[in-house]
């Protein structure tokens, strides 16, 4: 499994890579692995404020459907349009181009209650 450092992480299975005052954000290698062969995503809150730790969408799976928690607080910016034909990129590179939003987040200081990837490694091997 894989934890890129450069990456934080919610207990939630959320990772966010830090751009300036963007963020993009996905799920876990983990929380995919978990899900199975991803066949839909839905993001309703494109171009809305969005608190952290709030539902922000969902993932389809051929055997379940999961909620998908804001990192950071901030605006939805964009959705990656690349998986409305392709979601599986989800499963195939999570932390590439499996991205699912960009947010504008508003409070920097929110990383810090984000996990390293040594923490989150820690929680799912636990």
């Amino acid at each position: 499994m894989n934890f890129p450092e450069e990456l934080k992480y919610n207990k939630e299975h959320q990772w966010a890579r830090v751009e300036g005052d963007i963020a993009y954000v996905g799920i876990t290698d983990f929380a995919q692995g978990q899900l199975g062969d991803i066949v839909y995503v839905d993001v309703e809150k494109v171009d809305e404020e969005v608190s952290k730790d709030e539902e922000f969408g969902s993932i389809e799976a051929v055997k379940t459907v999961s909620d998908v928690f804001m990192p950071l607080s901030g605006e939805i910016i964009e959705l990656n349009e690349k998986l409305e034909d392709d979601p599986e990129l989800i499963n195939t590179d999570p932390y590439g181009e499996g991205w699912i939003i960009k947010v504008k987040f508003n409070d920097i200081s929110e990383l810090d209650s984000l996990l390293s990837s040594e923490e989150y490694k820690s929680l799912v091997e636990a």
